[in-house]
Parts: C-alpha cells; sequence; structure tokens
C-alpha cells in the first residue's frame, strides 16, 4: 500500500515523537539500575580494627559472605587478617545498627586477638572503615558453642544473645578461640576447620561516630 506524501509524513511525526518519549522515560531507569547496582563499602572494603586495651592496632578485618568461622572466614584469618561475615547468617557493617561481627585467630596467624579475654567492660574498640571511625565501648562477654546450635544463634543475632530480637543500635561482636581454656578443661573436641568447642566473645555497643 502507497500513502500520498502528506499522509506518510502526518503518521511519522507521531512516531518520532513516541520514540523521544520512550528514550526519555528509559535513561532514568537506566541510571537508577546502575546505581542500584553500586557495590556497598560494607561489604567490599576492609576495615582497620584498633583495641589499645590489648595491644590491638590496625588489624584488618576482611568482609566476605557467610558465617562465623566458616571455611571462608577461617583462610582469611589464616592470613593473620580479622574476618567479617555477612549475608543470610552473617551480621551488620561497621556503624551499621544490628551485630557487627569480627572474628581472628588466637593462637595461630600472628594471634591478633590472643589477649581478647581480659578485655573488660568500659575498654574501647575502635572501626575505621570508609573514611570513618565508630568507637565501641565492650558492655559484656559471652561463650559461645561450637556444638550448639542455639549458641551460635545466640551469636549471630542481631541482637548478641537474643535471637528474634530486632536490633535498636549498632552493636559489635569481637570473637576468638577458647582453645587453652577447653584444653585446660581436658575438652579436645575440634571441628572439620580445627575450630574448638567454645569460643570467647566480647560484645559492645557504639559510642560514637566521627
Amino acid at each position: 500500500m502507497h500513502l500520498h506524501p502528506g499522509a506518510a509524513r502526518a503518521v511519522s511525526r507521531p512516531l518520532a515523537f513516541l520514540a523521544a518519549v520512550c528514550l526519555f522515560v528509559a535513561a532514568p531507569a537506566t541510571g537508577a539500575r546502575a546505581a542500584a547496582a553500586a557495590p556497598d563499602p560494607a561489604r567490599t572494603e576492609a576495615a582497620v580494627l584498633t583495641v589499645p586495651a590489648i595491644g590491638v592496632e590496625d588489624l584488618r578485618v576482611v568482609p566476605y559472605e557467610g558465617t562465623t568461622d566458616d571455611a571462608a572466614g577461617t583462610r582469611i584469618q589464616d592470613r593473620g587478617d580479622a574476618a567479617s561475615p555477612y549475608g543470610e547468617h552473617g551480621g551488620a557493617g561497621p556503624g551499621e545498627r544490628g551485630n557487627y561481627l569480627v572474628t581472628a585467630h588466637r593462637l595461630s596467624a600472628g594471634g591478633a586477638l590472643y589477649e581478647l579475654p581480659s578485655l573488660r567492660e568500659g575498654d574501647e574498640v575502635r572501626v575505621a572503615h570508609a573514611g570513618r571511625e565508630y568507637t565501641y565501648e565492650i558492655t559484656g562477654t559471652r561463650s559461645t558453642s561450637f556444638r550448639s546450635a542455639a549458641s551460635l544463634a545466640e551469636q549471630r543475632a542481631p541482637v548478641p544473645g537474643r535471637p528474634g530480637e530486632p536490633p535498636t543500635r549498632a552493636m559489635i561482636t569481637l570473637s576468638t578461640c577458647a582453645t587453652p581454656e577447653d584444653d585446660a578443661a581436658g575438652n579436645h573436641w575440634r571441628d572439620a576447620l580445627g575450630n574448638p568447642e567454645h569460643r570467647i566473645d566480647k560484645i559492645g555497643v557504639l559510642t560514637s561516630t566521627r
């Protein structure tokens, strides 16, 4: 079918207008998708941990997707770094509402948290991350059993020790092995990764951000 030249121009104008509108609408959507895909610094950038009371200074904390002291986390700790899990069974990021989980070796790979058991209530923990410094204050101590699902759930809960309770503030859990204590008690159980049954956890709350 052939259109009169005037009719063809009349048809082309609306089509051109519709194409322009589609292009205008699509452009912002593309930008929104790009923004949504931007990596979360809390999940991609390492933090730096300082705990003056036990001589820990500038300890690198590497985030990874997983849970406390799993294979991926153990590999990070074996390099002498601390590990911080996120995801379904992990924790919050530095300064975020919830439980910022940090684990490191006590005896091997430099024993970064060798003195953790001596940390006391009121001691400061500082975390530098993405241009900010977060200061936490130690408020308590927990013991976690690797042989108890309930105990592990308490360690990993958004409010440490209280699974199911919604978090209202930023908290931190510093965790390391209780190997000397377990061995002294005659408990030589180890999991597949060499972890003893118990972990010593120091709990803190965020007190300042700068």
